[in-house]
Parts: structure tokens; C-alpha cells; sequence
């Protein structure tokens, strides 16, 4: 049939064609031989298939939607699945005979017709087609069925494959096979390809199927064989895994660590081995180093393969030489010289402690910063136009030139300064307020700032929704700014309610005593930024979300308060060695936030070669619901001193009260119980004469301090101060034996300084005097010498010495021979230290450098009567989960005959100065 249709059509193209004779001569063997041997089905053009409506037994609404729907998957499996064009007739030809479908297909010029019915009762359907040869008449029954409407569509599938099969002469996949995959599932390579078992054989799905196994990344070959069997095709898939990845290696790695460039790896150890992977291993180790300027850096891998498929990899490090940033170059600057702009950013060329201090480093981020710094400066100056473009980076043999390109445009100064807006009810202080009016130039930060207090002021007044808007007008005439501030405040605004939630042991009413905003009163943002400040330090939360919306009505704000609390009870214990106490064992159990109330159970114990000390404390921060704090303390303490052994048993009652921001006073009530024994002819007469009366006293005694502290933290700060002045008084209207009175000032300054290191200033100074109707005993007055004082001399060794000169018969000559050594009724001492993070600040490792200063006086002396001893010294600090652990060493600037001048380390742990 196909053949002799081909030849009709040939027959009729050559006689209605306007071919000359010479090309039918010339072509007429050629054309022939196409028209005479007969072309498989499908090279010269798709086989068609007339498909006419089916009928359809079903309710009447379903009967129509259900025909298009099975037309519909039928043409679309013809024409996806094998290539198949289809004819689709109306309605009209549901009525044509057999005969007259086969006569209609011949008309269309299609190979068959298709037609049928379908039957649906209930959820079960049943599908009944024929196919009809247009040319020869045969024809072919296909019968299909299912339980369920969502099988319809696997059903014309399975239909659809056996029709094509009928049509186009192609024959079925009878099996799929997959072979060489060892350690890839056969299943998982069969779910990746189109081709199933059943279907159409088809080689362009083949190809496509071929791609998809490729694009699974586990196979270096794959290849695909179509064999003929007795039902059909056999379907060969043959594959070749890669190698897993065995060890991966790192050779000549320096700068990071190798933990650090092994993150950079995308390959990892047991996957399939993948170059792009390894190559993008490459690029990002590459680029690792890069970042630290390393930018002639080379990394080469090599793959070795190992038994049972496996390879290991081995990359190789090249770093070449750093980078380092040694020209910065300002161009377009006429106002400041380089030396000035070089002062203002932090790119630094590379310096003679480039190592310490990373001067020549070139940092992306911070040559964006840098960029920013000065655009504010020169915006801050008056050039209201400066323009700073992006630095330009030039890598020159080894070294690198930065060149910043400078706009800087006009200079303005300030101009007419107004207010406008609702700034009337107060313009007096709203004037006050603007600083900008100071300024000769126009200074875009002093704007801003004026800007939010502005805002600041109007919001203390509860204007919540306050806002300001500057109106900057140039004036290119005569160079100047004119600037308005628009005020527009909006309406008072009032707290309406507090939601605190989160807490699940702290009480809310340990929360709200923080606070100093409360409900249906006017809102205050900057007490409201207080009481947020107040909670933080609390460290009862883990996090806390303080955010204010809108209330039940337009002039309410709610505030919300979202807390995450975290453990405040701690459990520590310890030991170590000291240079006080030799061998020491500490521990220690405290709750800051016992039961939920914010009060604060601590009790702990040392026990250490020279003391031992037991000490139970408790303290209500807000006693009765005030502000007042009150504690309480017991303790019992053993000191071994040189010359005697003092034992103490007491305990003292104190109370506080906040002054001011940040400033505290503190009342406390004393009251021990001192036994002396063991008392040597060495110690001081105070000691005896106490031991003479039977060796115990009395000591009641009360104290006032006044305390500031705006350190940034208690623990490891950085910035900030705390001053402390106390006097104590013992004695007298309080009884007791012990009759003084003792003046104690300290002061402790923090400062940053140039990039991480901190500066750190403290003096501390006293005065004790006996009072009449007692004594002072020798350890309530002053020594100095230890880790907590003048670090090089020993525990309490400055102390006032008494000698006397004795005749030496071995010598012949006069001695200085030390018959009393004391306490001083006076003291000073000066420490400066130079502390630096040696690794991330939370790490709380320090390195300090320090210089110590001081001196203890006898009654009599007036300060620096006598020179201040010194020394100075190095150390290492953690600021460690159980406090401060400190190991120094430190060196006696100005030794005396007997000291040792080689250096003393101690170390300790405890609360620095």
C-alpha cells in the first residue's frame, strides 16, 4: 500500500511539475529509484490517523466533557508517543458507517481511521476502539477498562502504545536492562529515563534517556544497545561508574589552618568523584587566599586511583608572596593634603610592625568603610557635594596601590537656621537643642543629630509619632546652606498596656519594677530606652524583644515585652595554685534569681595553704517593693599570716540605694569576732598587746560608699570608669575593741586605644587612724605587694619595717636589723595597664603589659616622703566561667638589698582590681 502510494504521488509530481527535459534527464535515475523501492514508514513523512467521535454510554452531563477528554490523551499519545498525526472530525461523522470512515480517511489522505465508545456506571469505566486500514480494510479491536476515573489516563496509554504499534509497524519494548552499576541502584537509573517496558520503541527518547543517565554526575561512560527479540525490543543501558572519592590530602598549607580550607572543599570524602568539584575546590582555596591578598596563589590537584573504584585526591598549595598595600594615593584633593586623609581612614600602608598591627592588609570591607569615612568628613566640613568614587586597586609586582578619586566641589557654610512646622509651643528650648548653629560649615552629622533630638525631646513628651524633616537649600551665590527643620509632632500618645511574655520562673512584677514607663501614662522613649537598658542588666534572658504597637485606640501604644530566660543558677568548683595561697581548692553555689523574686543566695569556700574562708551571702535587691537593697552576710575566715594565725567569725548587714544614673550608695553594719595565736616576737606590738590580753576582740563597725560605674562590662571592659570613695568608722557609740576610722578612695579608668588595645589607668589611696576607747589591730591597717597591688614583691611585703642597729662581731661593724614590721596607717598606688584580646574578644583571652607604682606610710609620714616602689611586667588573663584566672610575672624596677630583681610570676583567681 505504502509503495504504490509513494509512486501515484511521483507520477503525478512529474506531470504537473515545469521540469525542462534536460534536469528530467539528468535527475530521472535518481527520482525513479525514490519512487519505484519503497521508503520506511516515517522518513519521508508522519503516518495520519483520521480520529472520528466516540460514543458515549454515561449520565447526560458527563457524556460530553468524558468524549473530549479521551480525544483529547488519545491525539496526544499519538502524536508525543510515536509520532503519530492525527485528524480530528466533528460531531456529524459519529454517524458515518464504516465504510464511510474508511472512504472518509482515504479523502484526508490518512493511513486509518479510529473509532469507538465508552462506557462509565458509576466510577468503573470501560473504553471499546477500532482501527481501520484505510488502504487495505483491515481492522483491529483495542479494549481497555478501569476501576477509578484517575485511571482513565493510564488506561489510553496502554491503548494508545498498542495502536501505534498497529500504526507505524514499530515494535514494543519488551525489557529494559541496566549493567555495570555496582555501587548506583539499577532502579535508581531506570527512574531517571522516559523509556518504559511496553512502550513504543522510539531512538530520539533513547538519546534523550541517555542525557538524563549523564546528568545523574555518577558515570564517566554510558551507552545504550537496541537487540531484537521474540516480542519486541530488548533495551540495553551499559554504564561506567567514577571512583569515589578515597582520602583528600592538603600539602603546603600555611596562613589558615587546615580545618579552615577543608570548609572550602566542595568534594567530600565517599562521593562520586567529580571534576567540576575539584576544580571548584580549586577556585575557592584560590579565592581563600586572595582574600588575604595572596593574589599570585596557585593550587593544583592530582588524582590517584586506589583498588576497589576508588581515588584519592591531593591538592598542593602555592601562596606565593602577600600582597601588601604600599601606595595610597588621593587624587583630586586640594582642601586636606594626603597626610590628613590618610589619618581619617583605616587602610594603612604597610609598616615596620606590619605583623602586629596588620598595616598593609588590603580588606574589601574595610576600603568600603574607608570610602564612607570619607564622604562624612568632607560632607561634615562643608563640601556638600564631595563625591568619593570607588578606590581603584592596582597589583604591581608584589604590592598594591590604592588610589582614591576625589570630587570635592564647593564649600558652604551655614546659612539662616530655622524652625518651622508645630515648633512654636518650644521654640525656646528646640533652639537651644540645635547645635548645628554652632557650626561655621554645614555639617551633615550635626543635622542628623540635631534631627533626633528633636525628636527625642517631643517623644519624652508622649508626641510618639513625631517627626522631623530638614529642608536643605543650597545657595550657590554666596556659598551658603539654609536649613529648616519641619516639625510635625503629631498627637500625645499613651502607654495602654504592658505584655510581658516568656517568663516562665521570673515573676512578672521582678520585670515591671525595671521599668520606668507604666500604663496610661504619657510616652517617654527615652525612659523607655532606660528601662530596656535595665532589664539587659538584670541577665536574667537569654533574649529580649522589647517592641511598642499600635493600642485599642489611635493615642495608644501597647509595649511588648518578649523575654527567653536562661539558667541563673550556678554550680562551680575549682583548684589551682597561687603565689598567696599556695595550693587552693574553691567552690561555689549561687542563684541570681532565687525563685523567681531577682534575689540573689550565694555561698561559697576556699581553701587555700595560708587561709581558708567560708562565706554564706543573700541580698533583696528591692526590699519591701522600694528601691532600697539589703543583704546579709556570714562568713568565717583563717588567716596564717608570717608572725601569727588570726581567726575570724562575724558576719555584716548592708543596704543601697540609687543616688543618681549610675551612681550608688552603699550602708553597711560590721560586726566580728578576731582570736589571735601563735603570736611571734616578730609580729607587730598591736598583735601582741592583743595576745597579752587573751588574744580576742571585738570589732563593730559601720561603712558608707559612694559607688559610679559606667564600665561596658563587669568582666572584661573596654570602655567606662568606676570610682568608689568609703569611710569606715569602728568603735565607739557601735563598742567593740577595735576603735578607727579608715578613708579608702579608687578610681579605675578604661579607654580604647589605637586598633584593639585598651587602656586601663587606676589609683587607689587610704587613711586609717585609731580612735580613742580601742586600738588598731595590724591587720586593719595597709600593705602592699601581691598580684591585687604592686606585682614583682611578695604578699604584704612593702610594709612599714622598725630596725635597729646591732653591733655584727663576725663583721666588726653596725647592722640594720628589722625588729618590727607593720602595716601603714597611709598607702598609694598606681597601676597602668596595656591590655590586648590575643584571639576573639568572646574567647576572653588577654595579654597585658603593666607598670606598677606605690608605697605604705608610718604615722608620722606624709605621702611620697618616701620614693614610690615600682615594677612592671607581662601577663596572660581568661576571663573564664568561674572569674578571672590570672598568670603574671612581674619584675622589681628599683630593688633593695635582699629583693630579687629576676621576676615573680603569680597566679590566682579571682577579681581584678
Amino acid at each position: 500500500m505504502r509503495s504504490r502510494q509513494i509512486w501515484y504521488r511521483c507520477v503525478r509530481w512529474f506531470a504537473d511539475s515545469p521540469v525542462s527535459r534536460a534536469m528530467f534527464y539528468n535527475g530521472a535515475v535518481f527520482l525513479l529509484a525514490l519512487c519505484f523501492f519503497p521508503v520506511p514508514a516515517g522518513a519521508d513523512q508522519q503516518p495520519r490517523v483520521a480520529l472520528f467521535p466516540l460514543a458515549v454510554w454515561a449520565d447526560s452531563d458527563a457524556a460530553g466533557p468524558l468524549s473530549q477528554q479521551v480525544l483529547a490523551l488519545v491525539s496526544e499519545n499519538f502524536e508525543q508517543t510515536c509520532g503519530v498525526s492525527v485528524t480530528l472530525y466533528d460531531e456529524a461523522a459519529s454517524l458515518f458507517t464504516p465504510g464511510e470512515k474508511q472512504r472518509a480517511a482515504r479523502a484526508a489522505q490518512a493511513d486509518f481511521a479510529l473509532w469507538g465508545g465508552i462506557t462509565s456506571l458509576g466510577n468503573s469505566f470501560s473504553i471499546d476502539l477500532s482501527l481501520l486500514s484505510a488502504d487495505s480494510g483491515e481492522l483491529r479491536r483495542f479494549f481497555g477498562q478501569g476501576e477509578d476515573p484517575g485511571q482513565l489516563a493510564d488506561a489510553i496509554r496502554g491503548l494508545s502504545s498498542d495502536m501505534c504499534a498497529a500504526v507505524t509497524g514499530r515494535k514494543r519494548i519488551e525489557q529494559i536492562v541496566v549493567q555495570g552499576s555496582d555501587r548506583i541502584e539499577a532502579d535508581a537509573i531506570v527512574r531517571v529515563i522516559r523509556t518504559r517496558e511496553g512502550e513504543i520503541y522510539n531512538r530520539e527518547q533513547l538519546s534523550e534517556d541517555l542525557k538524563h543517565i549523564y546528568a545523574m554526575g555518577y558515570f564517566e561512560d554510558v551507552r545504550v544497545e537496541a537487540e531484537d527479540s521474540a516480542r519486541g525490543k530488548k533495551i540495553v543501558f551499559t554504564v561506567r561508574e567514577r571512583p569515589t572519592v578515597g582520602r583528600i590530602t592538603i600539602h603546603k598549607y600555611t596562613v589558615f589552618s587546615e580545618e579552615e580550607i577543608r570548609e572550602e572543599l566542595v568534594i567530600k570524602r565517599g562521593a562520586v568523584l567529580n571534576i567540576v568539584e575539584i576544580q571548584e575546590s580549586v577556585n575557592r582555596i584560590e579565592q581563600l587566599y586572595k582574600g588575604k591578598n595572596y593574589h599570585n596563589v596557585k593550587v593544583s590537584y592530582e588524582i590517584q586511583e586506589e583498588k576497589n573504584n576508588q581515588a584519592d585526591v591531593a591538592f598542593t598549595i602555592d601562596r606565593g608572596d602577600k600582597f601588601m598595600v604600599r601606595e595610597i594615593i588621593f587624587a583630586g584633593n586640594s582642601a586636606y593634603r594626603d597626610k590628613e586623609l590618610r589619618k581619617i581612614i583605616k587602610t594603612r600602608k604597610k609598616g615596620f610592625f606590619w605583623w602586629l598591627t596588620s598595616s598593609g592588609d588590603l580588606n574589601m570591607d574595610q576600603l568600603r568603610q574607608d570610602v564612607a569615612m570619607l564622604s562624612n568628613h568632607y560632607h561634615n566640613s562643608g563640601y556638600i557635594d564631595a563625591r568619593i568614587g570607588d578606590p581603584e586597586i592596582e597589583y604591581l609586582e608584589e604590592r598594591i596601590r590604592i588610589t582614591f578619586k576625589i570630587e570635592e566641589g564647593q564649600r558652604f557654610r551655614v546659612g539662616i537656621v530655622d524652625l518651622q512646622g508645630d515648633a512654636d509651643e518650644f521654640r525656646p528650648e528646640l533652639e537651644k537643642m540645635l547645635n548645628i548653629t554652632e557650626e561655621e560649615f554645614f555639617n551633615r552629622s550635626m543635622v542628623r543629630a540635631d534631627i533626633l533630638s528633636i525628636t527625642g525631646f517631643y517623644g519624652d513628651k508622649g508626641y510618639f509619632y513625631a517627626d522631623v524633616i530638614p529642608d536643605v537649600r543650597k545657595n550657590d551665590a554666596d556659598l551658603t546652606v539654609d536649613i529648616t527643620y519641619i516639625v510635625q509632632k503629631g498627637g500625645l500618645v499613651y502607654f495602654d498596656d504592658i505584655i510581658i511574655t516568656g517568663n516562665t520562673k521570673t515573676r512578672d512584677k521582678v520585670i515591671r519594677r525595671e521599668l520606668d514607663v507604666y500604663e496610661q501614662e504619657l510616652y517617654s522613649g527615652s525612659r523607655l530606652k532606660k528601662s530596656v537598658s535595665r532589664l539587659h542588666r538584670l541577665n536574667y534572658f537569654e533574649t529580649l524583644k522589647v517592641d511598642t504597637v499600635e493600642g485599642a485606640e489611635p493615642d495608644k501604644v501597647d509595649l511588648k515585652i518578649e523575654v527567653e530566660e536562661k539558667p541563673t543558677g550556678m554550680f562551680s568548683f575549682g583548684g589551682g595554685y597561687s603565689s598567696v595561697e599556695s595550693l587552693f581548692f574553691t567552690a561555689s553555689v549561687s542563684q541570681q534569681n532565687l525563685f523567681g523574686r531577682g534575689q540573689v543566695l550565694n555561698l561559697q569556700g576556699q581553701i587555700g595553704g595560708t587561709s581558708s574562708e567560708y562565706r554564706l551571702s543573700f541580698t533583696e535587691p528591692y526590699l519591701f517593693d522600694t528601691r532600697v537593697s539589703a543583704g546579709i552576710d556570714v562568713y568565717d575566715w583563717n588567716v596564717d599570716a608570717d608572725t601569727y594565725d588570726r581567726h575570724t567569725i562575724g558576719g555584716s548587714l548592708r543596704f543601697g540605694y540609687p543616688l543618681f544614673e549610675n551612681t550608688r550608695l552603699y550602708l553597711a553594719y560590721t560586726y566580728d569576732v578576731n582570736e589571735v595565736d601563735d603570736v611571734s616576737i616578730y609580729a607587730p606590738w598591736s598583735i601582741q598587746e592583743m595576745a597579752a590580753q587573751g588574744g580576742e576582740s571585738v570589732t563593730s563597725g559601720a561603712s558608707v560608699s559612694l559607688v559610679y560605674d559606667t564600665r561596658d562590662n563587669y568582666m572584661n571592659p573596654s570602655r567606662g570608669t568606676k570610682s568608689t570613695i568609703a569611710i569606715e568608722n569602728a568603735g565607739g557609740p557601735l563598742g567593740g575593741d577595735v576603735a578607727f576610722t579608715k578613708y579608702t578612695g579608687e578610681t579605675g579608668w578604661y579607654h580604647p586605644l589605637f586598633w584593639r588595645f585598651v587602656g586601663f589607668a587606676h589609683a587607689k589611696g587610704g587613711y586609717v587612724h585609731e580612735n580613742s576607747g580601742g586600738f588598731l589591730p595590724d591587720y586593719d591597717r595597709f600593705y602592699l605587694g601581691g598580684i591585687n597591688s604592686l606585682r614583682g614583691f611578695g604578699w604584704r611585703d612593702i610594709s612599714v619595717k622598725e630596725t635597729v642597729e646591732v653591733w655584727s662581731s663576725q663583721t666588726n661593724s653596725w647592722q640594720e636589723v628589722i625588729v618590727e614590721e607593720k602595716g601603714g596607717d597611709k598607702f598609694v598606688q598606681f597601676n597602668i595597664e596595656l591590655l590586648c584580646p590575643l584571639f576573639d574578644k568572646k574567647a576572653g583571652l588577654v595579654g597585658v603589659l603593666f607598670y606598677d607604682a606605690g608605697n605604705v606610710y608610718d604615722e608620722g609620714q606624709e605621702l611620697f616622703d618616701l620614693r614610690p616602689r615600682e615594677s612592671a611586667g607581662f601577663g596572660i588573663r581568661w576571663f573564664s566561667p568561674m572569674g578571672p584566672i590570672r598568670l603574671e610575672r612581674g619584675y622589681i624596677l628599683d630593688p633593695r638589698p635582699g629583693e630579687d630583681s629576676g621576676g615573680r610570676w603569680e597566679f590566682t583567681i579571682g577579681t581584678a582590681f
